[in-house]
């Protein structure tokens, strides 16, 4: 007799498709998971205190911040110790560190990185380099890692924003002079020249963000002002390349205007194509964290996620968004509530804002200044870098600095339970199981074998703070008397794990 095969789902087995970006990037690849990085922390050496900012330049990755020195990986506090001073340069494929070791007196806060990856320009709170006077901004030959002797704009203070296009260097902080001209937290300076630009768009308050757009023609600001050059531009502004002039820019309306119960602030840029990415942090319960996209040649808002943590750092890779946030309630999204636990690492979808297939984790040093988890990252088509004030990746010792790649195999799934298997007189076995989760995948494949035939074969939707889903699989026609083994297999599109197996006999 043809054995026939019956899916019956049981228990919570509502999917939470709407979280779903439609389209391939869902879909569990060979590489073994879903977005554009795993969830595999590689090997890289680490920081003795917080990463504020990263930048790539090549097979180079920049990092500064509050360390003084760095560490090997796996080591603990105290030894295969080197001196770095605020800031450090890393191999972008072994991550390990480069020979590039200047002496800074005070913290960086900002890095950019010139597009031909010949210059890179520092931002922070020192006022001396290698001994020589620098004002808080100092520019580096990415080369020879040397200090560009005749670069020297004097910025009067912090250096919190950096953003580079063509032959412009565009600042942003807590400033109010550069080379003792006015600039009221925005500023620019000629890359090569380093002489002050008219560009001159005038802040009332700090500027935490800056990124200009892939073509070049806006550059996007963002921090805690509310006015620029004495119009209202709460938090956000889009700004032309030249004249520092704010265009209009509707999606800016998507950020709430303080009130006496919620402040919230833009913490991060990022710009794509033609979309630009902004992350926020709050201060006041249920107060605007989240990212929103909005596009560059309309100021259109695209999408808005409205997670509760703040965001600190975003950066988008293709069609996906990466966030370092302290994320712990993003039930207006449609996902976890509170009570899951901090999710320190998450990625959005760039087309619609919902939440993919990444779930690595950190956690946020609570003796640190910050104390919030991630607060930088960079990153290409294949890697993506994070920096901040953690201790730990991956539930493993790993402060400051973590990096994820493409390198095939991803996180695996978990192992299944034993099936539970029910036998009836009419040679008819029930096979129930439950659903596991994958730490970079969303969509997992689920064969059923009775020994080694494959009897049934089931695609679902699972997310590590759902509760587990339970499926049953009938498969009739077997002979009474006889005895038959069953197990699951779990297949994310590369690994597969299988359950242990268990017997029934057919009474």
């Amino acid at each position: 007799m043809k054995k026939l095969v019956l899916a019956i789902v049981t228990g919570a087995a509502v999917l939470a498709a709407a979280l779903i970006p439609s389209g391939p990037p869902v879909v569990a690849a060979t590489l073994g998971f879903g977005s554009a990085v795993s969830a595999i922390k590689q090997t890289s050496w680490q920081t003795n205190n917080s990463v504020n900012a990263l930048a790539i330049s090549g097979n180079t990755v920049f990092a500064g911040g509050l360390f003084t020195k760095i560490r090997q990986p796996g080591k603990p506090a105290g030894q295969g110790e080197s001196v770095r001073t605020y800031i450090a340069a890393f191999n972008r494929t072994t991550g390990a560190p480069t020979a590039f070791a200047p002496t800074l007196n005070g913290p960086v806060y900002s890095i950019a990185t010139s597009a031909d990856g010949k210059w890179v320009v520092i931002g922070g709170d020192f006022t001396t380099v290698n001994g020589i006077k620098r004002s808080k901004i100092a520019m580096f030959s990415v080369v020879t890692g040397k200090l560009v002797a005749a670069w020297d704009p004097v910025v009067a203070a912090r250096v919190k924003a950096l953003a580079i296009y063509g032959n412009s260097v565009y600042i942003g902080g807590a400033f109010g002079t550069i080379d003792g001209t006015a600039r009221n937290r925005l500023g620019a300076v000629r890359l090569i020249q380093g002489d002050l630009l008219p560009w001159n768009p005038n802040a009332n308050n700090d500027v935490y963000a800056i990124d200009v757009s892939d073509n070049g023609t806006r550059v996007f600001v963002g921090g805690p002002f509310s006015t620029i050059n004495g119009q209202d531009h709460y938090s956000l502004a889009m700004l032309n390349t030249t004249t520092g002039a704010a265009y209009s820019f509707p999606a800016a309306a998507a950020i709430p205007k303080p009130t006496a119960t919620c402040t919230t602030r833009v913490k991060d840029i990022d710009t794509l194509g033609d979309k630009v990415f902004v992350s926020n942090g709050g201060d006041g319960s249920g107060c605007y964290d989240g990212v929103l996209a909005a596009q560059v040649s309309t100021g259109q808002l695209l999408w808005q996620n409205k997670c509760l943590g703040a965001t600190e750092a975003i950066k988008a890779i293709g069609d996906w968004v990466y966030k370092g946030s302290h994320a712990h309630d993003c039930r207006s999204s449609g996902a976890f509530g509170n009570g899951t636990g901090t999710h320190y690492l998450l990625v959005e979808s760039a087309i619609n804002g919902n939440l993919g297939p990444w779930f690595p984790n950190t956690d946020a040093d609570q003796s640190s200044t910050t104390q919030v988890g991630p607060l930088a990252m960079a990153g290409t088509s294949t890697d993506l870098w994070v920096g901040g004030d953690f201790l730990n990746v991956n539930g493993k010792p790993q402060r400051g600095l973590t990096r994820f790649t493409n390198t095939p195999g991803g996180a695996i799934p978990a192992v299944p339970k034993t099936p539970m298997v029910t036998a009836t007189s009419a040679g008819r076995v029930y096979v129930k199981y439950s659903d596991v989760y994958d730490l970079d995948n969303l969509s997992l494949t689920y064969n059923v074998f009775r020994g080694s035939t494959l009897i049934a074969s089931s695609k679902y939707t699972t997310y590590f703070w759902e509760l587990r889903k339970s499926y049953t699989v009938m498969n009739r026609g077997l002979t009474r008397g006889s005895t038959y083994t069953f197990h699951i297999e779990v297949h994310d599109g590369r690994n597969i794990v299988k359950s242990p197996s268990v017997t029934v006999k057919i009474p």
